[in-house]
């Protein structure tokens, strides 16, 4: 039986079951030396073990959120470009984010929440350490992952890294729950880094914004680098960010 058969499991909740795969406890390379300045220094981060969702969250499960709570929609819902059941969630800040995975966690009895950038960059290198993508050193395009895309496919559209998480790096950008600080890596803790606390570097030019990570369907090229970081004020509401959420084993 391969890694997959063997970690992932379906979690059970009142709604609808969250397929998961296991990310192993351990230690990994993050970062990249050669990359932007943000990334540097390349560094060795040890995690605990921990659970992610294979898929990001889609708009038939937020549906449900919605429903159970009364939340406000997210910005692009009415948008037929947007709003198919198997598309990623989109147009909700961080802060909607965040309350779906409490929701998440009071309908299943377990804690769902949004992954660290460590947690997001080891499951995105699928047990490959050094890797520059999900699969490999190529993105799974065969074409630099420049390819046509007017808005964010459904689901299912990458083929599954090492862990047997799918899409991840590509299609929407992803919500992770550090704080950003372009610096952090110089003095990020070698276990379970969770990001500087908010306020805790002066960033005048960066003023309060929360980390995020993966490619989005928006740009030139829609493959993200598992290293690369971005980061926007977490009230924005974009139509190419979306997340997927972790439970704490």
């Amino acid at each position: 039986m391969d890694a997959r058969g063997l970690y992932n499991r379906v979690v059970a909740t009142s709604v609808e079951p969250v397929e998961t795969a296991f990310i192993p406890a351990g230690a990994f390379m993050m970062g990249d030396d050669d990359g932007r300045p943000d990334e540097r220094p390349a560094h060795r981060v040890t995690l605990s073990a921990f659970r992610m969702a294979v898929l990001p969250v889609t708009n038939r499960e937020y549906a449900a959120f919605l429903a159970a709570t009364g939340h406000e929609l997210p910005r692009f819902w009415n948008d037929a470009a947007f709003n198919h059941p198997r598309q990623p969630v989109v147009g909700v800040s961080w802060s909607d984010a965040a309350a779906y995975c409490e929701w998440l966690s009071s309908a299943h009895g377990e804690r769902f929440r949004l992954p660290t950038e460590a947690e997001w960059e080891k499951a995105a290198l699928g047990g490959i350490d050094g890797a520059k993508y999900p699969w490999g050193d190529e993105p799974f395009d065969g074409n630099g992952g420049r390819f046509a895309q007017d808005a964010p496919w459904q689901v299912g559209a990458a083929p599954p890294n090492g862990y047997g998480l799918i899409d991840i790096g590509f299609n929407v950008h992803e919500w992770c729950s550090d704080w950003y600080d372009p610096g952090y890596y110089a003095v990020s803790p070698d276990a379970d880094p969770q990001g500087p606390p908010k306020g805790g570097v002066p960033l005048p030019h960066l003023p309060g914004r929360k980390a995020s990570r993966g490619g989005a369907w928006r740009h030139a090229v829609k493959v993200s680098r598992c290293a690369a970081r971005s980061s926007i004020p977490p009230d924005y509401r974009y139509n190419d960010y979306g997340f997927r959420a972790v439970v704490e084993v």
